[in-house]
C-alpha cells in the first residue's frame, strides 16, 4: 500500500489549493463558486468563499442571480452582486478576528479581479496562486487589474491540479478516510 502511494502526496501548493477548492463548496453563489485560502509559513491563516453578506439573502436559496435578476450590465456588475468575493470574505475575517496576513500567500479557486487585487496588496500578501483564469468580457479592465497586480512586486502565479492528484484527494473524502489500511 505506501509504495502505492509514493510520489502521491500533494506538494504545499497543490494541499493548500485543494483546501481552496473544498472552500469553495460553501459558496452560495450559482454563477460562479470560488474558494481562497490565506497561507503564512504553511499554516492556514484565514479562508472564505463567496456569498451574500450577513442577513441577505442567497442567491443558491432564492434560485436566482441576484445581479442577472436585475439585468445590470457588465460594466456595474460588481455594484449590483450582493455577495462578497471569497478573497474578500477570507481578507476581512483576518481583519475581524486580528490576524496579520503580511508576507502571507492566498491561494484562489479563481484569478483575483480589481476589487480582490486592490484588498490583496493592501493586506501585504505577497503571493497568489489561482486555478482558473478570470475570463471577463472587458479585456482591457483584466489587463489593468493585471498590471495592478504585477506593478505590486506580488508572485502571480496559475496551478491547476493534475488528474492523478485530484483522484488522490477524492480518496480522502470517502467514508473511509481514517479506516486502517495496514
Amino acid at each position: 500500500m505506501r509504495e502505492n502511494m509514493k510520489g502521491r502526496r500533494p506538494t504545499w501548493d497543490e494541499y493548500f489549493m485543494m483546501l481552496a477548492k473544498m472552500t469553495a463548496s460553501r459558496s452560495t453563489c450559482l454563477s460562479r463558486p470560488t474558494g481562497a485560502v490565506v497561507v503564512k509559513d504553511r499554516q492556514v491563516l484565514t479562508s472564505g468563499y463567496n456569498g451574500s453578506l450577513p442577513g441577505e439573502g442567497h442567491c443558491m436559496d432564492d434560485g436566482a442571480c441576484f445581479r442577472r435578476s436585475v439585468a445590470w450590465s457588465e460594466e456595474v456588475k460588481y455594484d449590483m452582486c450582493r455577495s462578497a468575493h471569497a478573497e474578500a470574505n477570507a481578507i476581512a475575517l483576518a481583519a475581524k478576528k486580528g490576524v496579520s496576513l503580511e508576507g502571507g500567500s492566498i491561494y484562489c479557486t479563481l484569478e483575483p479581479c480589481i476589487t480582490c487585487a486592490k484588498l490583496i496588496i493592501m493586506s501585504g500578501i505577497i503571493r497568489v496562486i489561482y486555478e482558473l483564469s478570470y475570463d471577463s468580457p472587458i479585456p482591457e479592465r483584466d489587463k489593468y487589474w493585471k498590471s495592478v497586480l504585477a506593478s505590486s512586486n506580488i508572485t502571480v502565479e496559475q496551478l491547476i491540479l493534475d488528474d492523478e492528484k485530484l483522484r488522490y484527494a477524492v480518496g480522502f473524502l470517502e467514508a473511509d478516510t481514517s479506516k486502517r489500511r495496514l
